[in-house]
């Protein structure tokens, strides 16, 4: 159903595509009608964020869950509870044909990261370095490395900056030898 202007006369068209004929009203059989929309939304904070009132202005953080039109926040830990998901940790490993010399690879990343410090041999089997307290490269053998991170985004973001910076290091060997 819409309404159509044509020639100055509004009309109302109501075709349902059967086999009947269309029905067409005019702009003086309409009747006027007008739809309110209350706009405002409210959630509810349940089991762990709701020991505790926020006062004004307070930021609360938690998951909003939309269930049947109504809004529940709540914490990760009481996901499971109110709903069929769940939540795990994963734990990234990727191995990367690397022969360039380990040194170079940490002093570049030295250059890009804040922060990339040495682990002891005792921690990591091995040279290793971590990077942003989130991912450690470690020196697997001449020929590859790898790179151990718990997923989430911001140590997603970095494993990939880092492996684009390896690939940079291997092309850069690559081209003057």
């Amino acid at each position: 159903m819409f309404m159509a202007d044509i020639a100055g006369v509004r009309v109302l068209y109501t075709g349902d595509y059967s086999r009947e004929e269309d029905c067409h009203l005019c702009a003086a059989e309409i009747p006027q009608f007008s739809l309110y929309f209350n706009s405002e939304k409210m959630a509810k904070t349940i089991r762990r964020l709701a020991e505790k009132t926020p006062e004004v202005g307070e930021t609360v953080s938690g998951f909003l869950v939309k269930k049947a039109f109504t809004y529940q926040i709540m914490a990760l830990d009481d996901l499971h509870v109110f709903s069929q998901l769940s939540t795990e940790n994963i734990s990234q490993r990727i191995t990367i044909a690397y022969s360039g010399a380990f040194g170079v690879l940490k002093h570049r990343l030295k250059q890009i990261f804040e922060s990339v410090e040495s682990l002891p041999d005792e921690e990591s089997e091995g040279p290793a370095f971590r990077v942003h307290e989130r991912l450690t490269v470690k020196y697997e053998s001449e020929k590859h490395i790898s790179l151990h991170w718990r997923s989430d985004p911001i140590s997603d973001m970095v494993s990939d900056s880092i492996i684009i910076s390896i690939l940079l290091i291997l092309i850069l060997i690559t081209s003057y030898c």
